[in-house]
């Protein structure tokens, strides 16, 4: 068993005192929403540009 223990405290007033989430929300995000909110990471939702979507196309081909 590992010593690690999730830091609660912190992650707590990240959500409850930095982001101002209410109860509810916080207990409903989750740990990647917490982190982008917090600046910490780039957002999930970040446009897929056309030549990355061309590129895919070209290693996934759509099935005929």
């Amino acid at each position: 068993m590992s010593d690690i223990r999730f830091p609660w405290s912190e992650v707590l007033q990240l959500g409850i005192g930095r982001l101002r989430l209410s109860p509810d929300q916080f207990w409903r995000s989750t740990l990647r929403e917490l982190v982008v909110g917090a600046g910490f990471a780039p957002s999930p939702l970040t446009p897929l540009l056309r030549q990355d979507l061309l590129n895919l196309l070209e290693i996934y081909p759509d099935a005929e």
